[in-house]
């Protein structure tokens, strides 16, 4: 029998933070787990969207936990502390991060600590604000991080040499690096979870082929005319944005979940179907990468270190 959103535990008493809340799998993320009773911070770069998202929310969820919105540019560090240290303010605790937000495919753009846009905020941006928030989440029970990739993530290499492409910018190859880094970032966290001896658990998830908000803000990014063509010839492969949320969903919240697993779809090699345990990109399961991308990543946030 497949997993649905109907078999979320009760997650009454439990707070959840979801990057990139207003739209796509971020927001049936939100649905999903607020209507099973978690409190949930929607962290948008926009809070104008942020607000209209749980004014939507609130409509439709009758009888769920609470939502709140938290503006979050994690394009920004200055925005990432800020808004770490506003949910430290306002709760002093977190059970459950997914690491959901991001960008893809569009023309080379910097960060405003100028990095490569898709890699500073798919990537550097998560995992400056996973460490810290990591105090939030240690000594919670079944506290959870759950980093959503790409499938992306099988023709990604990271670009040690050139990690804010200044020497030859290809926005897709750009994506699936940081789609790469998001899985590598996963199973090292776990890796130094684990050694710490921390009950916190680190996951990763794919949504497969999706409708988000992604695909129409890449063609309107670039202008691609042959890009908005394929998107529509490739439309009847999609599933829904409700979906594609439930691999990371089943990943935060299914009991038999576990650190250091990756869940993705069940039908079609991984673009569509029900959530179930998927392979990781073998250039992930390089540790000396792994850590090697770690140490990169605290050196250019500051963070970690």
């Amino acid at each position: 029998m497949p997993w649905t959103a109907d078999a979320i535990p009760d997650q009454s008493g439990r707070i959840a933070l979801i990057t990139g809340a207003n739209s796509g799998l971020g927001l049936e993320s939100a649905r999903a787990l607020a209507a099973h009773g978690a409190t949930v911070v929607l962290a948008c770069r926009s809070r104008r969207k942020g607000e209209a998202a749980r004014s939507e929310l609130i409509a439709s969820v009758r009888g769920g936990g609470g939502l709140e919105v938290l503006e979050l540019d994690l394009a920004d560090l200055q925005s990432i502390r800020r808004a770490s240290q506003w949910l430290a303010d306002q709760y002093g605790r977190l059970d459950l991060l997914l690491n959901n937000a991001g960008v893809m495919a569009p023309p080379r753009t910097l960060t405003r600590d100028g990095f490569e846009l898709q890699f500073g905020t798919n990537h550097l941006g998560h995992f400056a604000l996973t460490l810290l928030l990591l105090p939030l989440l240690r000594g919670r029970s079944d506290a959870r991080v759950v980093t959503v990739t790409s499938g992306a993530q099988y023709f990604g290499r990271i670009a040690f040499d050139d990690l804010a492409a200044e020497q030859r910018y290809d926005r897709w190859a750009a994506y699936s690096q940081s789609k790469l880094a998001n899985v590598m970032f996963a199973l090292e966290l776990q890796e130094r979870l684990a050694a710490d001896g921390s009950g916190v658990a680190s996951l990763a998830a794919h949504p497969g082929l999706a409708r988000t908000n992604l695909q129409p803000a890449s063609v309107a990014a670039n202008g691609s005319k042959l890009e908005a063509l394929s998107y529509r010839l490739m439309d009847p492969l999609f599933q829904s944005a409700a979906m594609g949320a439930l691999p990371q969903l089943h990943a935060a919240t299914a009991p038999s979940a576990r650190g250091g697993e990756h869940y993705g779809p069940d039908q079609w090699g991984g673009m569509r179907g029900w959530p179930t345990q998927v392979r990781i990109a073998p250039a992930a399961l390089d540790a000396a990468q792994r850590r090697q991308l770690w140490e990169v990543s605290e050196t250019l946030t500051g963070i970690g270190r």
